[in-house]
């Protein structure tokens, strides 16, 4: 259950997913990990990026529509239900404090890694002003990164020419910060 924690259950089990898949699996290369995630996924990564001892353990980091700042969120989105629900069932103005507990905002003078970030402009769940604006804060930290941005898809990239271009932009980002 990740209603109010947000940041914290789920974080703690990748953390510890990873140790053990790093002592279990001797064939993957810890010098050469990657974290990707979308809609929530992409959350965690920007989650990830601000826990220093978490983020140095990838080469590099990948969101998808994730969410940056989770009180805008909370107004932004088409879908308020779940904003609400994994906060503990209140708005933005009745407990900004809900929002703000493991908002990855708050943490971004803690980013060092380098990010690929990718957008679908009609995403209505996750608006791409999330993935925008963490992009935008890696830039003004100096911090290499991309953006790929899809003008006319959604949460989901269903074009089949898109996600042939998804799947070369993710693979050839991951390349570049592995090989």
């Amino acid at each position: 259950v990740i209603i109010g924690q947000y940041g914290s259950l789920p974080f703690e089990d990748l953390q510890l997913g990873l140790t053990y898949a790093l002592k279990k699996f001797p064939y993957i290369d810890p010098n050469r990990a990657v974290a990707m995630g979308a809609s929530y996924g992409g959350y965690m990564i920007y989650w990830i990026a601000g826990q220093p001892e978490m983020s140095r353990r990838f080469k590099t980091l990948i969101s998808h529509n994730g969410m940056f700042d989770m009180r805008a969120m909370g107004y932004s989105t088409e879908e308020l239900w779940f904003s609400e629900h994994d906060v503990g069932g209140y708005t933005p103005w009745e407990n900004p404090d809900a929002y703000e507990r493991y908002n990855p905002l708050k943490h971004v003078a803690n980013w060092t890694q380098p990010m690929l970030i990718i957008l679908g402009a009609h995403d209505y769940r996750v608006p791409n002003t999330q993935g925008i604006g963490a992009f935008n804060a890696l830039q003004r930290r100096g911090i290499e990164s991309r953006l790929v941005y899809f003008p006319t898809e959604n949460h989901w990239i269903l074009n089949p020419l898109h996600s042939l271009a998804w799947y070369e932009q993710v693979q050839g980002w991951m390349y570049k910060w592995t090989k």
